[in-house]
């Protein structure tokens, strides 16, 4: 008998790949779900970024293998993009790698900087995959603990007294998923202080900062912040193309060269007609955003009705992709109350409890969803 390396032993199949089988079994007997668990957005990219793919991939290189590092001009876009949104100046040529959308970069940066037996700072509730990368490259996570009494961030007085000597590095993720709480720059602040400090690699990981959000802001903005940070950004959700994978990977260049040693014996490069696409996405304007926004400010009022309608309670100044809901006292389990809504209205919400501990008592919902299915929804109730 063939087994599994011990490595698997320490991570779980992906909560959504498991659920995603249950619903569509569901939606295979014929029962009417409505999917509010999943952050994919269902809006289009821009016409225009669509049709400059489709040009793109009719010329000579188009099939042809691509550079590690992206085209040039991706690269090049990709600081123009942070320079006119952030103010943040970064060299095209050795401080931005593109990547097959930023999820990847996790895997990337933790295997370019953390040895077996090295401790990760993660937040308790958080993107899962920081944990399960963490325990694939065989290092410790070791998880802070982010709660409502704090706004969702970061306690530096609780950090402090923690042993840190074998902290090598840290996720964050302003504006935060699940909870969508934006983040400050005097938390950021705080964030590179703590690094320099412990000698710690804080990454950011940033692909919601401009739905429903009037003040973008990046860790990079924080003077010295090369030194000790990184930051991940997507085009996932910013453009409506979650499915193409592009992302990027933002930092000085020592650390950026580390990821690329590792992403360059991964994979031969991006394909030639989504990197022009990419590079097209970057140079919308004021009215992208405002028209994406427009959109998804309708969807939240209706996923705040159909919040209230179940008794619970939400930040109204949240940013993001998703509605962070408190459950009624009278329930203690999220899981139990999904599974209860799933079962017996045909809605799937996601439990707070996937993102950690600290998410027991919440729910999420994905703006994901179009205005006609939110107000059935409610109906439902």
């Amino acid at each position: 008998m063939i087994n599994t390396a011990n490595r698997l032993n320490s991570v779980q199949e992906y909560y959504f790949s498991r659920k995603l089988r249950e619903v569509r079994q569901m939606l295979a007997e014929g029962k009417p779900v409505i999917n509010m668990g999943i952050g994919s957005p269902d809006l289009t990219p821009h016409s225009s970024v669509v049709e400059v793919m489709n040009e793109a991939m009719h010329e000579a290189k188009a099939h042809e293998y691509q550079s590690y590092q992206g085209l040039p001009e991706l690269r090049n876009e990709m600081a123009n993009f942070y320079l006119k949104h952030f103010g943040v100046i970064l060299d095209a040529n050795c401080e931005i790698l593109p990547l097959m959308g930023s999820k990847e970069g996790i895997m990337h940066i933790s295997l370019a900087f953390l040895n077996e037996g090295d401790e990760v700072l993660i937040p308790n509730p958080g993107y899962p995959t920081y944990a399960a990368v963490t325990e694939l490259v065989q290092a410790k996570s070791v998880f802070y603990d982010l709660n409502e009494q704090n706004d969702w961030k970061p306690n530096f007085e609780q950090l402090e007294q923690n042993d840190l000597t074998k902290v090598k590095l840290m996720w964050v993720s302003y504006p935060h998923m699940p909870t969508g709480v934006n983040g400050t720059i005097q938390m950021f602040e705080k964030l590179i202080a703590f690094g320099k400090k412990h000698n710690i690699l804080i990454v950011n990981d940033n692909p919601y900062s401009f739905i429903l959000n009037n003040h973008p802001i990046s860790i990079l903005q924080v003077n010295g912040a090369k030194e000790v940070a990184l930051e991940l950004n997507s085009l996932s959700k910013t453009f409506n193309m979650a499915g193409w994978r592009v992302g990027m990977v933002l930092g000085k260049s020592q650390f950026i060269e580390a990821v690329l040693k590792v992403k360059s014996n991964m994979d031969s490069g991006m394909l030639y007609g989504i990197q022009k696409g990419a590079v097209e996405a970057l140079k919308l304007g004021k009215d992208w955003f405002e028209q994406q926004n427009e959109i998804y400010a309708k969807r939240r009022k209706l996923i705040f009705n159909l919040a209230e309608k179940l008794n619970c309670s939400f930040d109204n100044n949240s940013v993001g992709l998703f509605v962070w809901a408190k459950l009624p006292n009278e329930y203690t389990s999220s899981e139990a109350f999904i599974n209860k809504v799933l079962f017996e209205k045909n809605i799937f919400i996601t439990p707070g409890t996937i993102f950690g501990s600290n998410g027991e008592g919440y729910i999420r919902f994905s703006l994901c969803v179009t205005e006609e299915k939110i107000i059935e929804a409610i109906s439902r109730f």
